[in-house]
């Protein structure tokens, strides 16, 4: 197949149908609606359900529904979108059915703005919704990755029982670049032994997140923590750039990942030994490789279009073994790359502490708190 121009929204839809998805329930909302105007023609077309529903949490609990048949089902939404939609991601969760979520982050809290932003990280990363569950949550960086792993989403939902979220800023679903979709799948014509699929002819199956009796409800989350960490030992994706020899690594996903490249490869060409890691699964969290990192460089500046959610995550991995620095552009702003260019600058010429709050000594370079 050739390469074509596409939209990061339009290309993550086609790339839903070509995987087999069977039914979509969205509701609009900047800036991923797109994916569902795609779906509003493309599923009716080939025979498929799609339903615009009245707001997030109908959208949310048709999923539910439509996941319990074994369907392949999905849904899109933007940050406040998928907020409403916790409750039913809960239950979902509980029930133990896969489902396919792409959030399509824009700045907050609040309404907010429809700009890019990676504001999202904790809600969906850390759970959301209530109760002891985690998501399996990718971030890609691309157009073309935004495709590939809107097509393994399915296959990860479906392998661990599990909800798999495609986190991509709005940068993501609104860019458009070159990139090819994969060829179209035939849709499954069984259902997996679990689903509900109508009692006529056999024992009737039962699917339910509630669990009245304590000791039952402890041991489906026993099962839940289980699987998680199933998941972490199986599917931790992430990328590598110059880190062979790298005296500073920077950590960013998504978009923020993909200006920091920029960064590095002008402060390679600079002299400054500094290198890149990608986290591509954001859960599971790539801790393993961060600890090994941490105990071959010098220091470590996570980069975030957020006041930093994800650095918590690289600061447990990394156990205090390297000093740890941050920077951030919230609200909906996109970091340049000479903005993180200058951080790279500024640590390959000044010592790091180690420990302390990143967070504050980023805030007090902005002159934001005084030290």
């Amino acid at each position: 197949m050739s390469r074509e121009l596409l939209e990061g929204n339009f290309a993550m839809a086609e790339a839903a149908v070509r995987a087999g998805v069977e039914a979509y329930f969205g509701y609009p909302i900047t800036p991923q609606t797109e994916v569902l105007e795609w779906m509003s023609h493309r599923m009716p077309e080939l025979g498929r359900a799609f339903l615009q529903a009245e707001s997030e949490v109908a959208a949310v609990n048709m999923v539910y529904g439509a996941a319990c048949t074994g369907a392949r089902v999905m849904s899109s939404s933007s940050s406040p979108g998928v907020s409403l939609m916790m409750e039913g991601l809960s239950y979902i969760a509980g029930t133990e059915v896969p489902c396919v979520l792409i959030d399509v982050v824009r700045g907050g809290p609040g309404l907010g703005n429809i700009a890019p932003s990676q504001g999202d990280y904790n809600q969906i990363v850390h759970g959301g919704g209530h109760g002891d569950y985690h998501p399996i949550v990718l971030a890609p960086a691309s157009v073309q990755e935004a495709i590939d792993l809107t097509v393994l989403s399915f296959d990860l939902a479906e392998k661990y029982r599990a909800i798999t979220i495609l986190l991509a800023d709005g940068s993501i679903g609104q860019m458009m670049e070159p990139a090819e979709l994969p060829e179209m799948r035939p849709l499954r014509t069984s259902r997996p032994d679990w689903a509900v699929t109508g009692a006529e002819g056999r024992d009737p199956r039962f699917l339910s997140s509630i669990y009245l009796i304590p000791e039952q409800e402890e041991a489906a989350n026993m099962r839940l923590v289980e699987r998680q960490y199933q998941i972490a030992r199986n599917e931790i994706r992430f990328k590598e750039y110059f880190l062979e020899d790298a005296e500073i690594v920077i950590v960013g996903f998504g978009t923020a990942g993909r200006v920091s490249l920029s960064a590095v490869r002008t402060a390679r060409a600079e002299g400054i030994r500094v290198g890149l890691l990608r986290p591509i699964s954001l859960n599971p969290f790539p801790s393993p490789q961060l600890t090994e990192l941490s105990r071959q460089t010098q220091s470590m500046l996570v980069v975030e279009m957020n006041t930093g959610q994800m650095l918590d995550d690289v600061r447990l991995a990394v156990e205090n073994h390297v000093p740890v620095e941050f920077y951030g552009r919230p609200g909906g702003m996109v970091p340049y790359p000479d903005e993180i260019l200058n951080e790279i600058r500024r640590m390959a010429h000044q010592s790091i502490p180690l420990g302390g709050d990143p967070r504050l000594r980023w805030l007090q370079r902005l002159n934001l708190v005084k030290n």
